[in-house]
């Protein structure tokens, strides 16, 4: 019989999904099949699944040693917390050290560029396997922990792209992070450079999923698969044929700011999928720059959170610019005095 009682990061889950991570390698048939035959029983009874365990709750697993550590393995355990890249690892230790805001549950990091935000293959290294690495390190968790438990990244930058993205640290924090992205109830606010002079304003576009080659189509028009997105520009600076601007994430699809801003004839200096080559060259020639000028510079809880993350309401967080963009704003007479 092995018993578990539940900790906080456990909590406020259904059974069914703590046990899915408690025993990883096993079919969801086994689970409830276990479960109805008494052979995982909370709290000292019979559970259907559906319940929401609470910090202290018992667990016991009336299984053999044999099959509780075959469907305990996890396939991942090692390689998450292995010493791989650890050049990397040094990086963004201070990223991690240095938070543009954190507390018990949430925190907000200024993601540099070159690193994924999440995997996109199996093999990939992102910023997500860092963090559960510096959460055990740092004493919040400890390995074992990870088996039920893990901090993730709550959002998706590019790898090129900089600034603010969201870490939960705790399952609350993870499940009010994920509420108010899906609702678009935040506010996510972007500053890039880019070629030419666009008006300010909201356009809105038709945006449909990319294709083989990576890349997402924009159209005026509605075309099959898909789905309108709307964003906002307001102009900070323009000199030269180039402007300096805020973008408004009014809605939240993969590539939008760079593809939209595209579109409308106005790439992001630097893009390599939906800019000017001549013009990234020149770029390239002049500041060093081979990535695209995009930071996602601001982000803002609602004005109407409520409950345990009441204290944010309202609340804005800013990521300063990296060093690189800067020098290039400066150099290029577009950085706004005071900034």
């Amino acid at each position: 019989m092995k018993e578990f009682r539940i900790k906080k990061n456990e909590a406020g889950q259904r059974f069914d999904k703590y046990l899915a991570k408690l025993l990883p390698c096993a079919p969801k048939s086994f689970l409830y099949r276990m479960l109805r035959k008494k052979n995982i029983v909370l709290n000292g009874g019979k559970a259907q699944g559906p319940e929401i365990i609470r910090e202290g709750d018992l667990v016991r697993l009336f299984l053999a040693d044999d099959t509780f550590d075959k469907f305990r393995e996890h396939p991942l355990a090692d390689s998450l917390l292995s010493p791989e890249n650890e050049r990397l690892k040094a990086a963004l230790r201070p990223v991690f050290n240095t938070p543009v805001f954190a507390d018990r549950d949430i925190m907000l990091i200024n993601k540099p560029r070159g690193i994924l935000s999440q995997k996109a293959g199996k093999d990939d290294i992102s910023l997500n396997e860092f963090l559960i690495r510096w959460w055990v390190e740092s004493g919040i968790g400890t390995e074992e922990d990870t088996r039920t438990f893990r901090p993730a990244v709550m959002n998706r930058l590019d790898r090129n792209t900089t600034g603010i993205v969201l870490c939960g640290l705790s399952l609350p924090g993870e499940q009010f992070l994920a509420e108010i992205l899906r609702d678009r109830s935040a506010k996510k606010v972007y500053r890039t450079l880019v070629f030419g002079c666009p008006k300010d304003g909201v356009f809105t576009a038709w945006h449909t999923p990319s294709g083989k080659d990576g890349l997402v189509r924009i159209s005026d028009s509605r075309a099959q698969g898909a789905s309108q997105i709307r964003t906002g520009i307001r102009t900070i600076a323009r000199r030269d044929g180039m402007a300096y601007l805020e973008i408004d994430l009014l809605t939240g699809k993969k590539h939008q700011i760079r593809a939209h801003l595209a579109h409308l004839g106005f790439p992001v200096a630097g893009d390599e999928k939906y800019g000017l080559r001549e013009k990234n060259r020149e770029l390239r020639r002049r500041f060093g720059i081979r990535s695209q000028l995009l930071h996602a510079y601001r982000f803002s809880f609602p004005d109407r959170t409520e409950g345990r993350f009441a204290y944010l309401a309202g609340r804005s967080f800013t990521a300063p610019l990296p060093d690189f963009f800067n020098t290039v704003l400066k150099k290029s007479g577009l950085a706004p005095e005071g900034e």
